[in-house]
């Protein structure tokens, strides 16, 4: 089973890296690794005409004893050998008014017990409904045909995963979001994590072609910097992948490329109330129902 999986994140981190560079004109720095833990191929864009950073990451590693990250949901597997692999990819434009994106996919085997995990979202820094739409159709479509309820379901779950619960609002604008998901059997399972993961290309790429040109200043770029700290704080302080990579003494390189390049933290500030960025932060940073607004 982890053969399996580990060919497929391999392909998908390929694809993945080819189609960004496509979007950005640039190319992405390859640097294996190996260490105690197992190996892996991290790809990373620094400073390209669309994408201040990117990165693209795959890993494989195996431990004596789970973490406790990933044991947290599920304590009777604590205290158990494992091996895992997965990519994970954040994608920070230069742009403000082209959206951040994360996702990742992992499969994780620890002796008799194996599931797989992932997901993808979507986090702008300004409203385009047309653009929430299109990520979450893409999501809905590509999770439809192993059943009418995984949408809602890894919807929901997204919803609630990435909320800050210091701020009292959302990263971003959600997408889907599953964990210790090993329903029916492995091919099902399988299957529906390779779906799931081959929709962030047609997901998101196309809202980058349509928003890296529009035109910023100065007033856009700090506001971008101000919201780039709610995407740290979440990454720092709840993020259960940030936390397995440095609990299972990960390589700390490879775990914070998730980071943003740039980040401002402003004493006391917020948008003033009657302003474009204030209005998006009102009705944007909320679960809402994204598939009814038309594009």
């Amino acid at each position: 089973m982890l053969a399996d999986a580990s060919d497929f994140f391999r392909d998908l981190q390929s694809r993945l890296v080819a189609a960004l560079e496509s979007a950005d004109g640039g190319r992405f720095l390859a640097e294996t690794w190996q260490s105690a833990l197992g190996t892996g191929k991290g790809m990373a864009m620094e400073n390209g005409a669309v994408f201040e950073r990117c990165g693209v990451n795959y890993s494989e590693v195996s431990g004596a004893r789970l973490p406790s990250a990933a044991t947290a949901r599920r304590p009777e597997l604590a205290g158990r050998a494992f091996s895992a692999a997965g990519v994970s990819l954040v994608a920070h434009p230069r742009n403000p008014r082209c959206p951040t994106a994360h996702m990742n996919a992992r499969f994780f085997q620890a002796g008799d017990a194996w599931w797989f995990g992932g997901g993808m979202d979507l986090t702008p820094h300004y409203g385009f409904a047309e653009d929430c739409a299109h990520f979450h159709r893409t999501c809905r479509d590509a999770l439809a045909p192993f059943g009418a309820e995984y949408y809602p379901r890894f919807k929901a779950a997204c919803d609630s995963y990435f909320w800050i619960p210091h701020r009292g609002e959302s990263r971003g604008i959600g997408g889907v979001f599953y964990d210790d998901f090993c329903e029916r059997d492995f091919a099902f399972s399988f299957a529906l994590a390779r779906a799931a993961a081959d929709a962030f290309i047609p997901g998101y790429v196309p809202i980058v072609e349509r928003r890296q040109n529009i035109p910023y200043g100065e007033r856009e770029r700090e506001y971008q910097l101000w919201r780039r700290g709610r995407y740290a704080e979440f990454n720092l302080v709840y993020d259960r992948g940030t936390l397995f990579g440095l609990q299972s003494g990960g390589r700390a390189e490879s775990i914070l490329m998730s980071l943003p390049p740039l980040v401002s933290w402003r004493n006391n500030w917020a948008p003033p109330a009657d302003s474009e960025e204030a209005a998006f932060v009102r009705d944007y940073l909320r679960p809402r129902d994204w598939l009814g607004l038309e594009e």
